[in-house]
């Protein structure tokens, strides 16, 4: 597409449909705004945009004279305004697909259903820490569209990628492409697991025998996406010696190299361990030494919002795991947490089922307590009581679940927000969540 001779409709008046629109702009091409909440016209950046020459679509001519649609991850590719599109036979690509078609240095890109934004601020960290200059984009909060213009020679862009992005997003060629792992998430918009693995999937499909496909081995779904692509394969595992990273005696290996032993790791958790092996195969092929990978991992103390201690108060520590967004999460972070648990679940129903969480909790004898509150709390509660969980309360506000889980937990436990879905239903994300629960809990006063 020659820019300056296309009609752009940004669909999704957020973070990346506002970087996008930006981005157009500022390359001559024409640029119309649209998003199906209508406050959105009033954030101050979209003002900007329109100062600046974009112009804003009414619903009932939303598409007249447009030639393709840059859609935000947030807006469902089934969503009636993109069905029609497609039946127009108007183009419709992601932002992230915009972004990339114009970036020519290596890209890293990281997807998976869990670890990715952790295994994206390892890589980062560990190449600040080598000076090898980087930009960390993409679903981890800052659009690709917007450091494109910023982007030097040499450059290392590492990006982490989303079901959501993908649904619009097909000429994408990474230089190294991760898959961490592949469990049911997003169902209320994928519909199926297969469908939500395709687009796992497609992050692969373009290499060439010139790119890496970096994958776990310990994963079943993920191991079956070898034959998908055309990619080098270099494996990922905890539990054998793979062609890759792994782990054995207690040391992380790449090929035959002793890279760093397991207890210099900070994060706490097998899962993270298996992020931090999907990091070191990224890092040796990008031609790191050894030795600047394993300092990197031991200054690494992990990212906000996924099991992040926040404090100890009366012996009972409180971990904020806002993030854990699905219940594959929650079980991770349960098995990561040494002491018995008392934990907060619920928020906005994806149309997930949580009795295989329950199950593994349940064989963990970690979980003393468990707290529900949210959107799906019915769902949760019969779940968790089909199990056998005895010790149930349901709760009609967060503040309350959080007060009451820390009447629940004794001096040697913990209290554990783990929701095992998004907080849509009350909260922006699970950031707004996460930050609501420190500021509760540090809000506590000592038992006198």
């Amino acid at each position: 597409m020659y820019l300056p001779y296309t009609d752009f409709l940004v669909y999704g008046l957020k973070k990346s449909g506002i970087s996008a629109a930006d981005f157009l702009l500022k390359r001559g091409a024409s640029v119309w705004l649209f998003d199906d909440d209508k406050n959105n016209y009033e954030i101050s950046a979209v003002k900007n945009l329109v100062a600046r020459g974009a112009k804003i679509k009414e619903d009932e001519n939303a598409l007249d004279g447009i030639d393709a649609i840059v859609l935000s991850p947030g807006v469902p590719i089934d969503s009636p305004l993109n069905v029609e599109a497609k039946s127009r036979g108007i183009k419709i690509i992601s932002e992230l697909m915009l972004g990339a078609s114009y970036v020519t240095e290596p890209m890293v890109a990281v997807t998976g259903t869990n670890g990715k934004t952790t295994t994206c601020s390892l890589i980062s960290s560990i190449l600040c820490g080598a000076k090898i200059s980087n930009k960390l984009v993409g679903n981890v909060g800052t659009p690709i569209t917007k450091v494109v213009d910023d982007i030097k020679r040499g450059d290392i862009i590492v990006t982490e990628v989303s079901s959501f992005q993908m649904e619009a997003t097909n000429r994408f060629l990474p230089h190294i492409a991760v898959i961490l792992n592949v469990t049911p998430d997003h169902l209320e918009r994928h519909y199926t697991f297969e469908n939500y693995a395709f687009l796992k999937c497609k992050t692969l499909m373009n290499l060439t025998e010139t790119e890496y496909a970096v994958l776990n081995a310990d994963d079943e779904t993920v191991k079956s996406f070898a034959t998908k692509t055309r990619g080098k394969v270099v494996w990922f595992s905890l539990n054998e010696k793979v062609d890759g990273a792994y782990l054995c005696d207690g040391y992380i290996y790449f090929l035959d190299e002793k890279i760093i032993a397991e207890k210099d790791v900070n994060l706490i958790g097998e899962h993270n361990l298996s992020n931090v092996l999907a990091a070191v195969a990224v890092l040796k092929l990008l031609g790191l030494d050894g030795k600047e990978i394993e300092s990197g991992i031991k200054a690494f103390r992990g990212v906000k919002h996924r099991v992040e201690l926040v404090r100890e108060l009366d012996g009972v520590e409180y971990y904020n795991d806002s993030k854990a967004t699905n219940p594959d999460a929650v079980i991770k972070a349960v098995n990561s947490i040494k002491r018995p648990v008392t934990i907060i679940l619920g928020g906005y129903d994806k149309g997930l089922d949580y009795a295989p969480a329950f199950i593994e909790i349940k064989k963990s004898k970690k979980v003393r307590h468990i707290v529900i509150t949210g959107a799906n709390a019915k769902k949760v509660y019969d779940a968790a009581c089909a199990e056998g969980f005895e010790s149930v309360s349901v709760l009609s506000d967060f503040k309350s679940a959080v007060i009451t889980a820390r009447g629940l937990a004794k001096g040697g436990e913990a209290v554990l927000l783990s929701p095992g879905t998004s907080g849509f239903d009350n909260f922006s994300g699970y950031e707004e969540r996460g930050d609501k629960f420190i500021e509760i809990v540090k809000s506590f006063k000592q038992s006198t």
